[in-house]
This record gives C-alpha cells, sequence and structure tokens, in this order.
C-alpha cells in the first residue's frame, strides 16, 4: 500500500487535508505529522507527503531538504499561504506547488497527477553501452556520472565501475537527451541524482562531489533549472 504524510502545523489543517484525501482510503496509508521534526524523527518513507512551508520550528524547506538526502523518489507537495518560495522548490524536486486555501478538488487532482507521474517515471531509459567486458543494458536512471580518466571513461552506475573506451564529449552528445549535462571538461553528470549545487560544487545522491567549471557554470546552471522545472 502507498503511504501519503501530511506534515501541517495547524491542526485543523490537517484534519481539514486529511478528510480530502478519505476516497483514497483503500489505496493509500495516510498519516500527519505537526511538524517538521516529528515527520524526520518518524523515519518512515512515504510514497508523498504534502508539506506546509511556515512551520514552527523546522520550516517545510529544510525539512525537504532532510528527506532529500536519504530519499530522492518521494513526490514532495507544497500547500502553503506563500506564493514566493517557489524558487526553493525548485531546489528540492518539488512536485508541485499548492498556495492556499486549497480544496478537496485541488488536493485530489494533484494527487492523481503525481500517482500518474510516477507510474511513467518510476524508471529511465534503457540504453545499450559497449564496455571493455561487452555489450551492457542499462536504465539510465541507475548511472550516477562519467570521467574521462587515463584515456578511458568510467562510469559510475548504482552496480559499481564500468570501463568503456571513447571521448567524454562523445558520451556527453550521446546522454543529452537522457537529461546529462557536462559540468566540466571531465566529467558528464546525469541531473536527475544531483541533490544540491554549491559554488562549483556538484553533491550527488550517492554522495559523490563532481567539479563545475567556471567557464560552464552560467549555460550549465540554465540547463539545470528548466531541467528542474520540467520534474514538477
Amino acid at each position: 500500500m502507498l503511504k501519503i504524510a501530511i506534515c501541517e502545523d495547524d491542526k485543523i489543517m490537517r484534519l481539514q487535508m486529511q478528510s480530502y484525501l478519505k476516497d483514497f482510503e483503500k489505496l493509500f496509508q495516510v498519516e500527519s505529522y505537526g511538524s517538521g521534526e516529528a515527520l524526520l524523527d518518524s523515519g518512515e518513507n512515504y510514497d508523498f507527503i504534502f508539506l506546509d512551508i511556515d512551520m514552527k520550528g523546522m520550516s517545510g524547506i529544510d525539512t525537504a531538504r532532510y528527506l532529500r538526502r536519504k530519499d530522492k523518489k518521494v513526490k514532495i507537495i507544497y500547500v502553503t499561504a506563500y506564493d514566493d518560495f517557489k524558487d526553493y522548490a525548485f531546489s528540492v524536486h518539488a512536485f508541485g506547488y499548492l498556495v492556499k486555501p486549497v480544496n478537496k478538488e485541488i488536493i485530489q487532482k494533484i494527487l492523481k497527477e503525481a500517482l500518474a507521474y510516477t507510474e511513467e517515471k518510476d524508471t529511465g531509459q534503457k540504453v545499450v553501452f559497449e564496455t571493455e567486458n561487452g555489450l551492457l543494458e542499462m536504465d539510465t536512471r541507475d548511472i550516477y556520472y562519467f570521467e574521462y580518466q587515463s584515456r578511458r571513461i568510467r562510469m559510475v552506475t548504482k552496480a559499481g565501475e564500468v570501463w568503456q573506451k571513447g571521448t567524454i564529449a562523445q558520451v556527453a552528445m550521446r546522454m543529452e537527451p537522457y537529461g546529462f549535462l557536462m559540468p566540466h571538461k571531465s566529467f558528464v553528470v546525469n541531473l536527475y541524482h544531483i541533490r544540491n549545487l554549491k559554488g562549483y560544487d556538484i553533491f550527488l545522491t550517492e554522495g559523490s562531489t563532481l567539479p563545475l567549471s567556471q567557464k560552464k557554470s552560467a549555460e550549465f546552471r540554465k540547463k539545470l533549472a528548466s531541467y528542474l522545472a520540467s520534474q514538477i
């Protein structure tokens, strides 16, 4: 059964949100929390989270940042009284941004959209690579980045390292349609796995930190922002 969390410090709003989701109770387990700290302390993993931004204690923005460190797939839907936090929503790959007041129809509509998106986007596309150990088919979501090293290409994946021949420019050209970009002359990174971008450092979901060259910075940031917008 899929799981939904409601994180909202206004008790009346929490109860109202729960009532809006009654029609889905055969599909979902719904739990509610009065603060970001309580949600994080639960240690639970959710498929969808309706998250307020302006809460006492930890804000919804900071709560989402902590959530993203351990869970890339959860669909975060902000429900807030403010319309000026959308840039922050992009930074944590939020699925939706709803401005209060919201009603049952709005909540159910975005949840149905999130369900459809999850079913469609659950996996990436399959790509076949000619590696040093033979042909290998990989799901693009399972690839973190490529690195040009010792005149070979090192492909870092969820299953480990794979080596192949070629140039990093060839890799960049081939993988760009799948959401990969070249932030540095020696790297091609999967935008799906970027957790944070600070200065000239790119932090990935699996723990690696890749360099962003000053020359490529402006174009890379622009394309990353466009990619993140397409994911909402």
